[in-house]
């Protein structure tokens, strides 16, 4: 499904008047559906980042990736096929090893689809599949479905960006739970993915 923008903005902007002022005075959403996507790679990327900075995250996922040089992307038969130990010795936890060797079998069995099955799955689909792998929560799931595959209708209510975001707009001195959240969401259907990306540029300016 291709999103109209315009007319989620239109919605979105019509829905208050601060939503309205934050899209106004935001960089645009941008987010464009991934051409191709291995979705492999993808999360095995997202684990070895869980819990990082960005910076720490990104050493240590390079550390993993020349494990398998030459490879332009990465094979879970090697994976599986490489020691714990060198893995550990690349940066990964423990648990992270783990997660990433649980993620090689699932896609070594089917249980996580190829990049072009997923295109015809929903978001429900996806998450339900994708989340059967170790180390792997909705949150991450739902960070696939809005940035790789631009879904548009995203409601990512447990990320904690997207929660402060919503408060500094609308002045509320709490954070909202996340139940208070998938209801707050509804008047944003089905253009929720565009309601996260600006309350995540609220955040940009934030002292």
């Amino acid at each position: 499904m291709r999103m109209d923008r315009d007319h989620a903005h239109q919605l979105l902007s019509a829905s208050h008047p601060r939503m309205a002022a934050l899209i106004a005075r935001s960089r645009r959403y941008e987010i464009q559906p991934a051409v191709s996507l291995r979705p492999f790679d993808a999360l095995a990327e997202s684990i070895a980042y869980q819990q990082l900075n960005g910076k720490a995250a990104a050493t240590i996922w390079n550390r993993v990736r020349a494990l398998y040089p030459k490879a332009k992307w990465l094979d879970p038969e090697k994976v599986l096929a490489t020691s714990d130990e060198r893995l550990r010795a690349a940066g990964l936890s423990r648990a992270k090893t783990a997660a990433l060797k649980d993620l090689a079998a699932k896609t070594i069995d089917g249980t996580v689809p190829s990049g072009r099955a997923l295109l015809r799955m929903s978001d429900d689909e996806i998450i339900a599949r994708l989340t059967q792998v170790r180390g792997i929560g909705r949150w991450t799931v739902e960070m696939l479905l809005l940035f790789d595959l631009g879904r548009p209708d995203v409601w990512p209510v447990d990320d904690y960006g997207v929660r402060k975001g919503f408060a500094k707009t609308f002045g509320k001195r709490k954070l909202p739970t996340p139940k208070q959240l998938m209801n707050i969401g509804e008047k944003w259907r089905p253009y929720r993915s565009v309601a996260a990306w600006y309350f995540w540029r609220a955040l940009d300016d934030a002292p």
